[in-house]
């Protein structure tokens, strides 16, 4: 991993205990296990550096989504575009901003749905799509302002929203446990 990833995961962590506000310069360079001097090599300042880690997380969701949808089609496109964004959601380390720094979230989530919505909305077919797209986007909004870890719950909400089924449910035959069918054809 490059120092200049290994500083961006780093302020990434800071930011979710402290907040970006009272992000620490110092806290990131410890963090990262580099010294300050080596962080301004990187980063010459902070905006330059919370600049770099916005970039990061929207480049992280844009190849997740690419990986996750690449070679499928239809419904199973998007459905796997869904699936990530409940997966994407649950690892986001930043989803603990929210109880640090709540008003600054809501402001930058307000720059970041509509790109999100977007993507999704490429995956939509008909005329319904941008409000469909813009439904899922406003559900997974919500599980992320109102924490839930019930991502079952999430995954059929923003399937609702966007109106396909969930895959049949079928036994698999390693657990015993109920699965759908994009989560058997994983094991």
């Amino acid at each position: 991993m490059s120092t200049r990833t290994r500083i961006i995961l780093a302020a990434v962590e800071v930011m979710s205990r402290s907040g970006q506000t009272k992000l620490s310069l110092s806290d990131v360079a410890s963090q990262a296990g580099i010294s300050r001097p080596t962080l301004y090599r990187w980063f010459a300042s902070k905006e330059e550096l919370l600049l770099a880690v916005g970039d990061y997380e929207e480049r992280k969701f844009d190849e997740g989504i690419r990986g996750a949808t690449a070679g499928l089609e239809g419904s199973e496109k998007l459905d796997a575009a869904l699936r990530f964004i409940v997966e994407f959601h649950k690892s986001h380390s930043l989803g603990r901003m929210i109880e640090v720094e709540p008003a600054l979230v809501v402001s930058q989530m307000g720059q970041v749905l509509p790109i999100m919505r977007q993507q999704l909305e490429r995956l939509l077919p008909g005329d319904d799509g941008a409000v469909a797209a813009a439904t899922a986007i406003r559900v997974a909004a919500s599980h992320y302002i109102v924490r839930s870890d019930d991502s079952d719950q999430l995954l059929d909400q923003l399937r609702h929203a966007v109106g396909i089924e969930a895959p049949p449910k079928t036994r698999s035959k390693r657990s015993g446990k109920h699965t759908d069918g994009a989560a058997r054809r994983a094991v």
